[in-house]
């Protein structure tokens, strides 16, 4: 870290982006301190999405890339103060090389996600997706989604139990598609 981007081939020291390392789970701490910074824009992309935990089905939002977020300033004028803001670990870097990130990756990305930063993750379901059930007797289950019925927002689910395969109707909030939620982002 002793040499200044400016010397190095990529970064111009004009107010260029740059990728932060956060602290873990820390990602919304850094941006918000980061936003206070005078000649410092942030970005922090995020999604929010169902997610199966022990009570049920509850929405979660979550960085797009954990422990990542970006940042536009003067590398010469705000380094310090970028690197040392609550929540930050780091301006990613290798050795004396300090990677930039172009502008219309950027905006990319922001049109991916939206104004808020957010991209909501909808949970329709459809005939033919897997599930999990995350609530009630068949809590912790798979299942196959065989009919949706919206008007009465329910699903109808095709699984095993006991030896042999049961078509039932559950409510749509005690299911979720079974996966990676992260998969179909961008």
């Amino acid at each position: 870290m002793t040499e200044n981007p400016s010397s190095s081939p990529v970064a111009t020291g004009s107010g260029d982006w740059f990728c932060l390392c956060s602290q873990p789970k820390h990602e919304h701490i850094a941006a918000a301190h980061l936003r206070n910074v005078t000649g410092v824009e942030v970005f922090l992309p995020r999604i929010r999405f169902k997610r199966a935990t022990r009570r049920g089905t509850v929405w979660v939002t979550e960085a797009l890339f954990p422990n990542y977020l970006f940042a536009r300033f003067n590398w010469q004028k705000s380094l310090s103060e970028v690197q040392h803001a609550r929540g930050v670990r780091g301006v990613v870097h290798f050795g004396e090389r300090w990677p930039t990130i172009q502008q219309e990756i950027i905006e990319d990305l922001r049109r991916a996600v939206g104004a808020a930063e957010l991209r909501v993750i909808p949970a329709l379901l459809a005939p033919g997706d897997e599930v999990e059930i995350t609530s009630g007797n068949f809590q912790g289950l798979s299942a196959v989604v065989t009919r949706v019925m919206p008007n009465r927002e329910r699903v109808a689910v095709l699984m095993e139990f006991l030896g042999r395969q049961t078509n039932i109707e559950l409510p749509a909030s005690t299911v979720i598609k079974a996966g990676n939620e992260r998969s179909n982002i961008l």
